[in-house]
């Protein structure tokens, strides 16, 4: 076959960025990011509002999404991770409406104690933008599978990024580290779910309710990926976004029982083997799996969609949020 012929059947777009004509068109219309973003993180304004701000903000250029995310720090300390075994049946059943099964919500038990070091995470989920630095700087070959063509969202820059393996997270990170001078990694599992679910130990991360409205589940209708930052009342007690809904995030642990718990054979394991956990649900999935204590894991469907966000060790940046930079 010619060269001519291989160009005609490539399936991939060249790597572009947002249309530079586009943004400053916006800007000379007025479109202010600074006015646009007290709207999108006020908890005044409606969600319809929010979205439609947020929006205009990924194409003017969103500040809260730099090349190097932002993280919030989280003091560690002796703290339970999990779920009490006798609290697993009345789970299950809170959710046998969408189809939960007991065995999916034994995965959480037994409670148990760990010990945390001090740490630092991203305040808001990777972003198409930031992982378009990535590989545009690396040259790295493999895309989101979300994005069609290969080509990169721009619309949607300040979204999430998913259709991501746990590989790529890593090839990400790595790039990271090296542009930053700082050690970026995955969360672990017990450092995802202190950061949902805080000292108190919340249900979910704004509390032991679920309310459809404070986040991007299925319950609450976008039914794809939002702009980060857009539930302002749903964040995590130590101010961290998006920790249910939106994308399931990769964690940096395979799935494995916790001490004293046992192994459970359900449809991951039987299709995947050994697979990552992941956290805080999605868009496409019901509010069980943004329940903070929730392990899942990146079954090959749409259905779950799969990110993540950035991790740090630290043991003396105690203020967040801050730049990682």
């Amino acid at each position: 076959m010619s060269t001519t012929d291989d160009a005609h059947f490539t399936v991939e777009a060249p790597l572009t960025t947002l249309p530079t004509a586009l943004a400053d068109a916006a800007r000379q219309d007025g479109v202010c990011a600074r006015r646009l973003l007290e709207t999108v993180e006020g908890p005044r304004s409606s969600l319809e509002q929010r979205l439609i701000a947020a929006t205009l903000l990924g194409v003017v250029g969103d500040p809260r999404t730099p090349p190097v995310p932002a993280v919030l720090t989280v003091r560690g300390g002796r703290t339970t991770i999990g779920l009490a075994e006798e609290r697993v049946a009345a789970v299950a059943r809170a959710w046998a409406h969408v189809g939960v099964e007991e065995p999916w919500i034994a995965k959480e038990a037994p409670e148990h104690p760990v010990t945390l070091g001090d740490f630092a995470i991203g305040a808001y989920p990777v972003t198409n933008h930031q992982y378009l630095c990535f590989l545009l700087d690396r040259g790295y070959p493999r895309r989101p599978a979300t994005w069609q063509l290969g080509s990169y969202p721009w619309q949607s820059g300040n979204h999430p990024v998913c259709g991501v393996t746990p590989e790529d997270a890593q090839a990400y990170l790595s790039w990271l580290g090296e542009i930053s001078g700082r050690a970026f990694r995955l969360p672990t599992e017990a450092e995802w779910e202190y950061a949902a679910k805080g000292p108190q130990g919340w249900e979910y991360p704004w509390g032991e309710e679920f309310r459809a409205e404070l986040a991007n589940t299925r319950e609450s209708g976008p039914h794809t990926t939002t702009p980060v930052g857009v539930y302002p009342r749903g964040r995590s007690p130590f101010g961290v976004w998006d920790m249910a809904g939106n994308v399931e995030e990769l964690t940096s642990d395979d799935y494995a029982p916790y001490p004293g718990g046992v192994v459970v054979d359900d449809h991951l394991s039987r299709t995947l083997g050994r697979y990552r956990v992941t956290r805080g649900g999605s868009f496409a999935r019901f509010g069980d799996l943004a329940r903070t204590r929730r392990r899942h894991g990146a079954f090959p469907s749409p259905l779950y969609p799969i990110g993540f966000r950035v991790a740090l060790t630290t043991t003396d940046d105690r203020k967040g949020p801050s730049d990682a930079q």
